[in-house]
């Protein structure tokens, strides 16, 4: 997996090269001489991501209902304001 290097400017100028170049590995984009962004394809991105599930998606799963679950109690104080 080859790793390009692009000052920012050089990204700029051509934007559509250095997609091309992260559909083979990562592309690094300087500023002033330091690394500040990297691009990925999607499918890397995605790699590097791994498999998160959504809370959402947990919850839709038939065999939730056998997990507990207790939340703790919040207990919301409050103070009457200070109008002096």
């Amino acid at each position: 997996m080859p790793i390009t290097t692009l000052s920012s400017r050089a990204f700029n100028q051509d934007a559509s090269g250095a997609k091309k170049a992260a559909n083979s590995g990562p592309v690094f984009i300087t500023d002033r001489g330091k690394p500040a962004h990297v691009l990925l394809s999607m499918a890397d991105y995605q790699r590097l991501l791994g498999h998160q599930a959504r809370i959402s998606d947990l919850l839709a799963m038939p065999e939730a209902a056998s997990v507990a679950f207790e939340p703790p109690k919040v207990v919301l104080g409050s103070r009457p304001a200070d109008l002096s």
